[in-house]
């Protein structure tokens, strides 16, 4: 039955509501698993010349140029690279349905050839796939596993859910510059406690707002995607944790609404360190890589 509509209704706005009733429609309901692994965290084992990467696209869509380059940044570290089925998907504005974006992220742990799991993007989707993910077999695989923006959600969700160590680091379409590739390899391979600190910190605008020393486990990543998380059962204990985010052109008003509901969530009560990084909407920023695991 046609229901019968007693306005008229924006023809595109309409096909619009279409579209995303259809991405909605496809989210799949998934068994929670309810157990967690709250004194059991593991690291995944580090990178060696050789090594296969998995590729995947678990939120944007990306290119077939985007993949070839992606092959030569990894083989000029000595790795070869398996990419997941649904790599090239496209499915609105998403890379491919969340069903297959999810069951790549799921083969690549499976597959025993694969060491370490690199997302292609950022973008949106990945909050999407969530109750889609095999946690049990993440944890039974703990493989590195990488990116930021949108992948947030994943890396958190992973951490909470499996408590496998995640990293906080470049995409596969990132820029792979001497100052990344050093960090890349130092911590990925090598297995290093690097200090990190910004090499273009004379560049740029600093504050200590609250100085002193602090402990605790680092976790964190996309402000915009980390408080759209809260309220969920992805999201780990923040209790003595030290909290890090990155945001960028964001205006003010909404920085300050998404940290006001970290703050209102009690999230920034708990942590016993904050660190931000931040390139504000039309203002004068100097952009940096920002490497930091979770």
């Amino acid at each position: 039955m046609i229901p019968y509509f007693s306005t008229t209704i924006n023809r595109r706005k309409f096909i619009k509501t279409l579209g995303i009733a259809a991405l909605s429609a496809q989210i799949q309901p998934f068994a929670v698993e309810a157990k967690l692994y709250p004194n059991s965290v593991l690291k995944p084992q580090r990178l060696q010349v050789g090594d296969t990467v998995g590729l995947i696209s678990p939120a944007g869509m990306i290119e077939s140029k985007d993949v070839e380059e992606a092959k030569q940044t990894f083989a000029t570290l000595g790795l070869q690279v398996k990419l997941g089925q649904h790599l090239l998907d496209r499915y609105g504005y998403l890379a491919g349905k969340d069903i297959d974006r999810a069951a790549d992220v799921n083969a690549m742990f499976a597959d025993k050839s694969v060491k370490a799991v690199i997302a292609m993007r950022g973008g949106y989707g990945c909050d999407r796939i969530l109750p889609l993910i095999n946690y049990s077999l993440i944890r039974s695989h703990p493989k590195i596993v990488m990116g930021y923006s949108d992948i947030t959600a994943l890396l958190l969700a992973i951490y909470t859910r499996s408590r496998v160590v995640t990293f906080h680091g470049p995409v596969a379409t990132s820029t792979w510059n001497n100052f990344t590739v050093n960090h890349i390899k130092r911590i990925l391979f090598q297995g290093e406690a690097v200090t990190m600190h910004n090499t273009l910190a004379t560049e740029l605008r600093r504050k200590t707002i609250t100085p002193g020393k602090a402990r605790g486990k680092l976790a964190g990543g996309n402000l915009s995607v980390l408080s759209a998380m809260v309220g969920s059962s992805y999201l780990p204990s923040w209790q003595h944790s030290i909290l890090f985010v990155e945001e960028i052109d964001e205006d003010i008003y909404r920085v300050d609404r998404m940290l006001t509901q970290l703050k209102n969530a009690g999230i920034l009560n708990k942590i016993a360190g904050f660190v931000f990084g931040l390139r504000l909407f039309k203002s004068d920023f100097v952009k940096s890589n920002i490497f930091i695991y979770s």
